[in-house]
């Protein structure tokens, strides 16, 4: 296998900007900042607007459209649009 050719795959710490969770995974993306983390060790942070712990369709807090009352809302308003006189 060719030397450096892959990126580097590293421990690095997601810092959900939206909820304020912080997360340690393993990425290739890397940043400047780091964070020393709950075991002692230094680790790059990166920080998301949004991730599976404010995102209402993981949260279970997702806002359900009342698409029903729309369609009816529609077909009321043009009933009559395009018949024949």
């Amino acid at each position: 296998m060719k030397s450096d050719t892959h990126p580097k795959y590293e421990a690095v710490v997601f810092n959900d900007l939206a909820s304020g969770t912080k997360f340690l995974t393993r990425s290739t993306v890397s940043s400047n900042k780091t964070i020393e983390w709950e075991d002692g060790n230094t680790y790059p942070v990166i920080d998301v607007e949004i991730s599976s712990e404010s995102h209402p369709f993981y949260t279970g807090k997702q806002r359900i459209m009342d698409s029903a009352g729309r369609v009816e809302r529609f077909n009321a308003r043009f009933k009559g649009f395009g018949a024949k006189k």
